[in-house]
């Protein structure tokens, strides 16, 4: 049985007819999602979201504006550091690629908070971690 070749050149550009059956998400563990590469860069902040005022009361109007939230649909960052809000334990985790931000999901990212705040997120009590240390 002889097999049947791809017409014409193998750099013409068309695909192959197997390619959807071989690569169904080519785009899948690359860190581009809808917004583009950084989403986080143009995205919602914690005040602006008014369910989180109850979730977070123990946080000022200022300090709810330097939390960021990455919009629905954009993709994780391969290896990044995350954490969800709406987790009860808030737990820090490591995306994988493939991951994004679903519809129930409100993923902070470590790059975009800064350290004391990021600690006082994951629920970090050491008062030298949240820059509260008294000066002896």
């Amino acid at each position: 049985m002889a097999q049947t070749q791809k017409q014409g050149k193998p750099t013409d550009g068309k695909p192959d007819e197997w390619q959807q059956d071989l690569n169904p998400q080519p785009l899948a563990g690359k860190n581009s999602g809808l917004e583009g590469t950084h989403p986080e860069k143009a995205a919602l902040n914690a005040y602006e979201v008014k369910e989180l005022h109850d979730k977070l009361p123990e946080y000022t109007h200022e300090e709810l504006k330097q939390i960021t939230l990455l919009p629905v649909g954009s993709r994780l960052e391969q290896g990044a550091k995350y954490l969800d809000l709406n987790d009860p334990q808030r737990h820090e985790f490591t995306a994988m690629g493939g991951m994004e931000a679903g519809s129930n999901n409100w993923y902070v990212p470590k790059t975009e908070v800064s350290y004391q705040l990021w600690n006082r997120l994951i629920g970090v009590q050491n008062p030298e971690r949240l820059d509260q240390a008294s000066e002896s």
